[in-house]
């Protein structure tokens, strides 16, 4: 019997019907013979003050430290706004981040995903994204970048259609559950 990986997905925009979210249930759909999955609400979250840091943290923030450390990797799939990462997609991995050596984010596969209207596909989000999970001790996957061009075009009916895409993609997937059945080595 195989297990199942643990996956919690991350949108990384608000707004109702968001094509990252469209992109993000796509794609559990295509793995759901491999995973289960949670997804993370972060526009609950308070906007990260190292003043809220403590034993008492917002509700909402321990829910979703709870969500990023029992899950087995996140799925981050998220769009470009002006250039880079939306506020609200950092802000949860400044909430995920702490402490910096012992976070729930510490030594966590990362699979990066970003889409945009533009031909572009969010590869400058991508770049930035990767760099906050490294700094933050998690394990972005090594694969190629899953960037989404013209991502309006291929979303109708509330569904995210691009075979193709979704194809690309489970290259990335599978480096995602190699990494996740690899060791993880103790980074101090």
């Amino acid at each position: 019997m195989t297990c199942r990986a643990r996956l919690l997905g991350i949108s990384g925009s608000l707004r109702a019907n968001a094509f990252s979210s469209l992109v993000l249930r796509a794609l559990a759909d295509a793995t759901a013979h491999q995973a289960t999955y949670d997804f993370a609400r972060i526009g609950a979250l308070p906007h990260f003050d190292q003043d809220l840091w403590g034993d008492h943290l917002p509700d909402a923030v321990c829910l979703f430290r709870d969500q990023v450390a029992t899950a087995d990797g996140l799925v981050i799939v998220s769009p470009e706004y002006n250039h880079g990462v939306p506020g609200v997609l950092k802000n949860s991995l400044d909430w995920a981040s702490r402490p910096h050596n012992a976070s729930p984010l510490k030594n966590k596969p990362v699979l990066i995903v970003t889409s945009s209207p533009a031909v572009t596909g969010g590869v400058r989000a991508q770049y930035q994204i990767r760099e906050t999970v490294t700094s933050a001790l998690a394990r972005p996957v090594a694969t190629p970048e899953i960037v989404i061009g013209s991502v309006n075009a291929k979303c109708a009916d509330g569904t995210f259609r691009d075979p193709a895409t979704i194809a690309f993609a489970m290259i990335g997937f599978a480096a995602l559950f190699e990494e996740i059945a690899r060791p993880s080595l103790s980074i101090s």
